[in-house]
């Protein structure tokens, strides 16, 4: 196995080099690369245009439309991908679906290395969704697993619920225009924000999830002191990555170090 990483974006929100130490120790003898932007290491200069138009039409519309596949977006749309692509513009307020921007990504994976052999791990600020049938209606993700595993930054402080307080809190803040930095100094420490000094750590839970998807097929644990505990509250994601007393439930640490003998 090689665990290779990219960075899709994220500027300087997360130290990669901080992670790929951190799974070079985890994994013993398994190859850890970090090859930066996905799109200059694979991507031809003259696919840039069509897979901007691509990238564009997974942008979600509603978040109760669900998006057919190989719809066709505006001229602006994707002038917007292609300068995100060459790195002259980053990813704000824009939401796509997750599950058709991973197979896009997969395009630029080597074909040599698209196999379980290999973990390709995107970072990205992109935020993206997934449609759940039971509500009809796309919510926000973390991450998407798979070949290659989407890890969003920006997903990380926008899908998991917040403190049920900090909503109620927010609908009064609203009413009278408090403004919302004092709202947040108030529930400091209790969700991760942007430019966190946690995130990095916060992070490595992610990795592991997307090493172990490809490990099993399952990259999650039922535990909630686990790393690989699926949070949906920034208060569970904070246990499970910063305070439980352990990185892995028993089951989960015999199997790693089962696959890793």
């Amino acid at each position: 196995m090689e665990i290779i990483l990219y960075d899709e974006g994220i500027a300087g929100e997360l130290d990669i080099e901080e992670i790929a130490q951190y799974l070079a120790q985890k994994m013993g003898k398994i190859k850890v690369e970090v090859r930066g932007n996905p799109f200059v290491f694979n991507l031809p200069q003259d696919k840039v245009s069509d897979f901007a138009r691509r990238i564009a039409g997974t942008k979600i519309q509603g978040v109760s439309q669900k998006i057919l596949s190989g719809q066709e977006p505006l001229y602006g749309e994707i002038e917007y991908e292609k300068r995100r692509i060459l790195g002259k513009t980053r990813s704000f307020g824009i939401l796509y679906e997750g599950f058709h921007l991973l197979r896009l990504f997969r395009e630029i994976v080597p074909r040599e290395e698209c196999s379980l052999e290999f973990v390709h791990i995107f970072f990205t600020n992109r935020l993206f969704t997934s449609w759940d049938e039971s509500d009809k209606r796309y919510h926000l993700r973390t991450s998407v697993y798979g070949i290659p595993s989407l890890i969003s930054t920006t997903g990380l402080v926008e899908a998991p619920a917040k403190p049920r307080e900090y909503y109620l809190l927010k609908q009064q803040y609203d009413m009278v225009g408090t403004d919302p930095l004092e709202l947040k100094d108030r529930f400091k420490g209790r969700f991760i924000d942007y430019e966190d000094e946690r995130l990095t750590e916060v992070m490595k839970g992610y990795v592991m999830q997307a090493i172990f998807y490809s490990l099993t097929g399952n990259p999650f644990c039922q535990d909630k002191g686990c790393r690989l505990y699926n949070a949906h509250w920034h208060e569970e994601l904070i246990f499970a990555q910063l305070e439980s007393g352990y990185e892995f439930c028993q089951r989960h640490s015999e199997l790693l170090k089962k696959e890793l003998s």
